[in-house]
């Protein structure tokens, strides 16, 4: 490793990207880094082919938790654009990206239970924006937890609709180790609980940036969404 390679991968250790990471995981991060990354075989890329022959598509870049807000904001502009623009709904597509901090939007509530998710990233309710432990874009009205009105904006329906969800590598890789250490079990098992956590139809890419480009390669707007 050069020099000013290793200099930037501790400067990145040391910013708020990074968060609490301890310092004694960097040997490990610098030795992931350093890996030969895995071929285009082992990335499902298959997405792509839903945003073919679509006449409006977005990309939603979600980088922080932000109580879900960046998963109901993905699900806003399909509508807006059928109520306003006459566009039919097999015209539009959006791709919602999960990196950074966002990365736990996409697991499912009972990891967020078993793991204490809420309570380690200080998560808020997105209407009454008090601390919760329930994941903000699985929220539903059947359990009293948010009005009928946002039942459309959980990431499950959002799937289930058609929208296509990524998510980032390299936040897992961070994730992964924090849960290592929180859990007592080895990073390479702690990828395996995350993975299998996430939900139906959240698809791992190579890093959260690898997929906001991807999308734009692929004609979807750009937008950040948290």
């Amino acid at each position: 490793m050069t020099t000013n390679r290793r200099e930037f991968i501790e400067h990145l250790g040391a910013t708020a990207m990074l968060g609490a990471l301890p310092l004694t995981t960097m040997p490990s991060l610098m030795q992931a880094l350093e890996s030969p990354p895995p071929s285009s075989e082992d990335w499902d890329f298959s997405w792509t082919a839903k945003l073919k022959g679509k006449k409006y598509k977005a990309c939603f870049d979600c980088a922080e938790v932000e109580s879900g807000y960046g998963v109901w904001r993905a699900g806003m502009w399909e509508p807006q654009f059928h109520q306003t623009q006459g566009a039919k709904p097999s015209e539009t597509v959006t791709v919602l990206v999960l990196r950074h901090a966002a990365l736990v939007l996409g697991f499912n509530q009972e990891f967020w239970d078993k793991y204490t998710i809420g309570a380690d990233d200080k998560v808020t309710h997105p209407i009454t924006q008090q601390s919760t432990d329930r994941n903000p874009a699985l929220l539903s009205s059947t359990r009293n937890e948010v009005p009928a009105m946002f039942d459309a904006f959980a990431i499950t329906n959002f799937i289930s609709k058609g929208g296509i969800v990524l998510a980032c590598n390299v936040a897992l890789m961070f994730f992964s180790m924090g849960l290592a250490k929180k859990a007592g079990i080895t990073e390479e098992e702690a990828r395996k609980l995350a993975i299998a956590a996430f939900l139906p139809g959240v698809t791992l890419q190579p890093s959260g940036v690898f997929a906001a480009v991807k999308a734009q390669v692929e004609g979807c707007h750009y937008v950040r969404a948290s």
